[in-house]
């Protein structure tokens, strides 16, 4: 997983850095320059320790959690 920034140059996204290989699947999202947001000391926490789980592999994808939910019925 890979957090980058960046801005949309004649309606396409351009990030900062180095690009994702071509027909990488990616979410964007969009802040209003009104808008932050601020995590407590244990939400900051909390995500930075999910991003690294997730930078070692450690990740469900959607089809498997789908199916664990669904399991639960």
């Amino acid at each position: 997983m890979r957090i980058v920034t960046g801005k949309v140059i004649e309606g396409k996204v351009v990030i900062d850095g180095a690009p994702f290989q071509e027909g990488a699947r990616v979410t964007v999202i969009g802040a209003d320059d009104s808008e932050t947001f601020e995590l407590g000391p244990e939400d900051e926490a909390a995500l930075l320790a999910a991003i690294g789980e997730a930078n070692h592999g450690e990740i469900v994808d959607g089809v498997e959690l789908v199916a664990k939910l669904g399991s639960h019925d």
